[in-house]
C-alpha cells in the first residue's frame, strides 16, 4: 500500500476522507430513524475513520474524525453537541487503535469495540454534565446498539477497505 508522500497529496487525500464523513454525518441527519435513545445514530462516517485507519494510519485518521465531528456540530448541531461526539470519538478512537495493532482483531472486532466505547464516551459526558445516575439506564441500550452498529460497520468496511488501498 502505498500512503501520500508529498504535502499536496496527503492534503488532497485527508480532504476526501473528511468530506466523506462529512457526507455520511450529513446523510445521518437527514435519515429520521425512530430510535429508542435520543442521539442514538448509525455511525455512518466511523466506516470512513475505520477505513482512514487501516489504509492511512492512526494519525490521518484522527484528523479526519476531529474534522468531521467539529464541522458536523458547527452545521447540523450545537457546542454540547460536539463536546458529546468529542467524548465518545476520543474513547472509541483510542480503543479502535489499540486493537487495530494486535493482529487478533480485525475490522469487526475493532469496529464493535469503537460503538460500545462511542457511546461509553457520551454516557460519562452526559453523567458528569448532568450528574443524574438516570443517565445511565440507557447504557444497556446504548451499549446494545453500539455493538449492533459497530458490527455492521465493521462487515461494511471490509470489501471497501481493499479497493481504497488500491487507489492509494
Amino acid at each position: 500500500m502505498k500512503k501520500p508522500t508529498g504535502v499536496a497529496e496527503t492534503v488532497a487525500v485527508f480532504g476526501v476522507f473528511a468530506a466523506l464523513c462529512f457526507v455520511c454525518g450529513y446523510i445521518e441527519f437527514l435519515l429520521p430513524l425512530p430510535f429508542l435513545v435520543p442521539g442514538m445514530k448509525l455511525g455512518l462516517a466511523n466506516l470512513v475513520v475505520l477505513c482512514a485507519l487501516y489504509a492511512l494510519g492512526p494519525r490521518m485518521a484522527a484528523g479526519v474524525s476531529l474534522v468531521r465531528i467539529v464541522l458536523s456540530a458547527l452545521t447540523f448541531g450545537s457546542l454540547y453537541g460536539m463536546m458529546y461526539s468529542l467524548a465518545g470519538a476520543v474513547l472509541s478512537f483510542a480503543v479502535m487503535v489499540c486493537l487495530y495493532r494486535l493482529p487478533c482483531f480485525g475490522t469487526v472486532g475493532v469496529s464493535v469495540a469503537g460503538g460500545i466505547c462511542h457511546n461509553i464516551g457520551q454516557l460519562l459526558v452526559a453523567f458528569a454534565f448532568l450528574g443524574v445516575g438516570g443517565v445511565l439506564t440507557y447504557a444497556p441500550v446504548l451499549l446494545l446498539s453500539g455493538a449492533v452498529t459497530g458490527f455492521l460497520i465493521g462487515i461494511a468496511v471490509q470489501p471497501v477497505l481493499p479497493r481504497i488501498k488500491k487507489l492509494l
